[in-house]
Parts: structure tokens; C-alpha cells; sequence
């Protein structure tokens, strides 16, 4: 065996080595194979609850920005929202709820205090309320401004911080600071994309302002004020001072003579508490007229007369439909009650400055049976009020509201009648018909009456406030009118405009204008299909009725 010398052992040595250590180069670590790497869409994922969550965080440690609006200290601020709008709280006194957008991001706006130096102010120089809007426009604009700068910096700050603390790696976090960022600009862009001036014309209160509507003004005013969001913004703000500072209490309503109120309650059910509310609705709203829709009972007998001797002392004029858990013995003893106009058979009467009308339910279930007429009878019942309509413009007097109880018999009269009323389903609606009647179907303003005892949710008191114009007797607004069911205290008023209503609005296409009788030739949709939300299959229907009916 030859002999290798001792430099080319050292050289072939030195080789080997290299190789070795170049393939154990290639070789996983051990650790490496015990810790599996994440799939990439688990990464993203990461990368998005980081995003969010630091976002979140950002908005509520440095996102609230304080501003002096007028008289008043403010705190405006984003929050995350699935529905957007914006929500104005002015403690404790409650809140308004506006969707004024649709977007990822809902407007808190917080009403802190009145500062006294400012109000004290205004008090002793009246003449500086003039300008006092332009002012709160002023500060709303400067305020959200404020609020868009100091939100993008706490998004990306809080965005930014979070994503350091779980990857520890600058890189990461600056990406998550800027995803934040795009997250809030792609936010605004949709709401903006998506802001609606016109949610101010329409708020819902909560709270103790539920029963001080007239804080944005009455239904007249508002359609002729408006102007843009702003300005009706800083015109509540403007109110909200006058509030604070005149009265602890809720101011009293002071209702525009223009207008006709109308009270419109169905479905009371013997619930005694209903007598109260119906009474302080009418001393609020300075009611000139209230409307019920039928089933004021829950079988009609003779012993339940008593409980509708509260009826005289409510404070104004009282019409009344029978429901189908009315009997003729109910309607005798409402129509020898003083204050009380009982409309049946389209009987027509003048009232308020208004021509009502009205026919009861031709079937009497008080036992929520199934009657042999069902749709049919009402269906009957609604085209004989039809006819009286008809009569009636012949004559030159025309109806202005309608009264039904069951929304199928209401239907018959699309076209004979600018309004027309109902109840029975237990819960609110409002449709336009084909031939441009707008039927008001009224919820439960007993709360569903002892039946709620049956659920496990107890049913809301519902009523409604009609404003319309006493020149034209066409409905301008309406208020909604939400109160908790049995063992619950909470309230809201929602206000609605018909859309024809709202400024630059036109006619809606194809509506027959009220007043005007419906072509001949044109087919008639009588399906009597129910509204959207209905849970309940009215009794009579031909049907057997779930338990919980009306």
C-alpha cells in the first residue's frame, strides 16, 4: 500500500470537513422539525385580529376628542358599529339614535355638561342666540376635523403597538399600522359614500327623550328648515342648551297649529295601565283626536263594560272601530258614553277638522277560533266601507282617514282615501298601496293585554302620534311610539316622514293622488298579503290560529 504523505492528508482532510459541514448545513435543525410553521392563511388571519383589536384599542385610549359646541362640552368619538349612524347621548336626559351612514363605524357624540360661564353668557346678552347656530356649525366642523386626525393617529398608533408586542419585529408592526389606516380610509369613504343628510328628520329617542320629540322641531318646520345635516345638528345642540338651561324637567310640547294630531292606540286587550298612557300622550302631544282601531276587549262580555269608563276623562274627542274581540254588546255601551263616536257600516263623521269613516269586523273570535267567513268576510266588509268612501266624494264630502280592524278589510279601500287605519296584527307597519293609499297598521297598545303573561318576551305598548297639515289634511309626519311590555321601563319615539315629504322628494310614480278614483280597466291587487315581520296569523283568517294571535 503506498503511503500518502502527510501534506495530501492534511489537504484531503480539510475537504472532508467541508463536505461534512455543507450537508449537515442542509440538514433541518431538530427544533426546526418539532415547531410546524404556520399556513400562510393562518398568518393573514393573525395579521387581521392584530390589525383590528390594536385599532380598537387605539380608538378608545386617545381617540375621543373634546369640544366646546356653543354653551355645551362635548366628547365626539368613533366606535366600531356592524349598522354605522351616529348616536348623540345627553345625560340623563337620554339619547338619539340617527342612521345618518352605513359603515364599520358608528359617531358617539356625548353631551358632558353646560358650562356656566358661556350659558350665563347667553342669558344676559339674548341677542347673541341669532348667532348662535353659526357658531355650533362652526364648532361641529372644527370638532370633526379634530376627531378624523386624532382617530387616524390612534388606529395606526394602537395597530402599530399591538403588532410590536406580538411579533417583535418593526417590519410587522409598521405593516399592521398601515393596514389600520387603510381600514379607517377605506370607513370614512363608505361613509361618506353612504351619509345620509336626511337622518335628522328622522331620529329615535330613548330615554327621558322619548317623550320630548319636539326637541328637532315639529313636522312643518322641519321640512321647510332644512337645510343640511350640520345645521339641524347644531339646531338640536341649540335646543338641548335652552333645555339645560331653562328646566331640569322635559320641556312641554308645544305642538305647530298647523297641524292636527291624531292619537291612533288598537288592540288594548283590558290592560288597565293603557288608560294612562293614552291620557298622557294626549296632555303631551295636545292631541285633538284619538283613533282606536278595534279590540279595546278580550271577549266582549257584558262584566268587562266597566273598564271602559276611563274613556270620558282621556281629554279629547274618542272614535272607535269593534274589533274582532269586540261584541255588539261592547259597541252599545261605547255608543251611549259621552266623548265616544262609534263608526260602523261607513258611517262618515266630521271631527278635529277631519272626515273619519270607519266599518267593524264582521267576525267575533274571542276565542281566537277560526270563523267560516275568514278573509272573505273582511274582505266583504272592507269593499261595503269602499262604497260609503265612494258615496261620500260623490256627495262632496270626502274622507280623510279610513278605520278598519283587520288589515285585509283595510285594503279594500286603496284608492277611496288618502289614509286609512288598522290594528289586529300586534305589531306597526305602514305601507303605500298600488293606487297610492297609505294604509297605518297600528302594534298593541295594551301590550298584547294578559296574553303577554304567555310569553317568554313581554310585548311592547305601542301607539302612534298622525300630524297632518289642516289646510291640506294629508299626513305630513308621524311618531312611533315604543314602550317597554310588563316589567319594563324603557321608551322610544322614532320619527318618520313620507317620503313624498322630505325636501326634493317627488310623487311617488304611478300613485293615484288621494281623492282620485282608480281606473276602471287597472287590475286591483286584493292579495291582503301581511307586511314583512308578521308573526302572528290573525284570527278568522280560515285558519287555525296559533295560540298567540290576536
Amino acid at each position: 500500500m503506498a503511503r500518502v504523505p502527510v501534506a495530501a492528508r492534511i489537504r484531503i482532510g480539510r475537504a472532508s470537513g467541508i463536505v461534512a459541514r455543507h450537508y449537515r448545513s442542509l440538514r433541518p435543525h431538530p427544533s426546526a422539525e418539532l415547531v410546524p410553521q404556520p399556513h400562510p392563511w393562518l398568518r393573514a388571519l393573525g395579521m387581521v385580529a392584530v390589525v383590528l383589536l390594536g385599532a380598537w384599542l387605539g380608538l378608545l385610549v386617545v381617540g375621543d376628542v373634546r369640544v366646546p359646541v356653543g354653551p355645551m362640552n362635548t366628547t365626539m368619538a368613533l366606535r366600531p358599529s356592524v349598522a354605522g349612524g351616529t348616536k348623540i347621548n345627553v345625560s340623563p336626559l337620554g339619547a338619539l339614535e340617527l342612521n345618518s351612514h352605513k359603515a364599520p363605524v358608528r359617531l358617539d357624540v356625548n353631551v358632558d355638561q353646560l358650562d356656566p360661564v358661556r350659558a350665563q353668557a347667553l342669558v344676559d346678552h339674548p341677542e347673541r342666540i341669532s348667532g348662535l347656530q353659526q357658531e355650533i356649525t362652526h364648532d361641529v366642523e372644527h370638532g370633526t376635523l379634530d376627531l378624523a386626525v386624532r382617530s387616524c393617529v390612534a388606529v395606526v398608533a394602537g395597530a402599530t403597538a399591538l403588532g410590536l408586542a406580538v411579533y417583535r419585529r418593526p417590519r410587522r408592526a409598521l405593516t399592521a399600522g398601515g393596514l389600520a389606516l387603510t381600514l379607517l380610509t377605506a370607513s370614512g369613504a363608505t361613509a361618506y359614500a353612504t351619509w345620509n343628510p336626511e337622518s335628522v328628520l328622522e331620529p329615535r329617542f330613548s330615554g327621558l327623550l322619548s317623550s320630548a320629540p319636539s326637541l328637532v322641531g315639529n313636522a312643518r318646520n322641519i321640512v321647510t328648515e332644512f337645510d343640511v345635516y350640520q345645521k339641524e345638528l347644531a339646531r338640536l345642540v341649540t335646543n338641548v342648551t335652552k333645555l339645560y338651561d331653562v328646566t331640569s324637567t322635559l320641556p312641554a310640547y308645544e305642538p305647530d297649529p298647523t297641524t292636527i294630531r291624531v292619537l291612533h292606540v288598537s288592540d288594548i286587550h283590558l290592560n288597565p295601565a293603557s288608560w294612562k298612557i293614552i291620557a298622557s300622550l294626549v296632555q303631551q302631544y295636545r292631541v285633538n283626536v284619538i283613533v282606536d282601531s278595534g279590540d279595546t276587549m278580550d271577549h266582549g262580555t257584558a262584566a268587562e263594560n266597566g273598564f271602559l269608563d276611563p274613556i270620558t276623562d282621556l281629554g279629547a274627542p274618542y272614535i272607535w272601530v269593534r274589533g274582532n274581540h269586540d261584541s255588539r254588546t261592547t259597541q252599545r255601551y261605547l255608543q251611549h258614553m259621552k266623548n265616544v263616536h262609534v263608526l260602523d257600516d261607513g258611517r262618515a263623521i266630521s271631527l278635529g277638522g277631519l272626515r273619519f269613516a270607519g266599518i267593524g269586523d264582521p267576525q267575533f273570535t274571542p276565542d281566537r277560533s277560526a270563523a267560516p267567513g275568514g278573509d272573505r268576510a273582511e274582505e266583504l266588509a272592507g269593499a261595503r266601507l269602499a262604497a260609503a268612501l265612494r258615496d261620500q266624494k260623490t256627495a262632496g264630502t270626502p274622507v280623510d282617514i279610513a278605520i278598519a280592524h283587520e288589515p285585509t278589510a283595510a285594503r279594500e279601500t286603496d284608492g277611496e282615501v288618502p289614509l286609512v287605519l288598522a290594528g289586529h296584527l300586534h305589531h306597526e307597519g305602514m305601507e303605500v298601496m298600488r293606487y297610492g293609499t297609505r294604509l297605518r297598521i297600528e302594534g298593541s297598545t295594551g301590550g298584547s293585554g294578559l296574553r303577554a303573561l304567555e310569553r317568554s318576551y313581554p310585548a311592547p305598548i305601542e301607539a302612534s302620534i298622525l300630524y297632518l297639515d289642516r289646510g291640506t289634511r294629508r299626513l305630513q309626519a308621524w311618531d312611533e311610539i315604543r314602550l317597554g311590555g310588563l316589567g319594563q321601563t324603557t321608551a322610544e319615539v322614532t320619527r318618520h316622514l313620507p317620503k313624498e315629504n322630505l325636501p326634493g322628494a317627488s310623487p311617488a310614480p304611478g300613485a293615484t293622488p288621494p281623492g282620485a278614483t282608480p281606473p276602471a280597466t287597472a287590475p286591483t291587487d286584493r292579495s291582503g298579503a301581511t307586511p314583512s315581520g308578521s308573526g302572528a296569523t290573525p284570527s278568522g283568517s280560515g285558519a287555525t290560529p296559533a295560540p298567540s294571535a290576536p
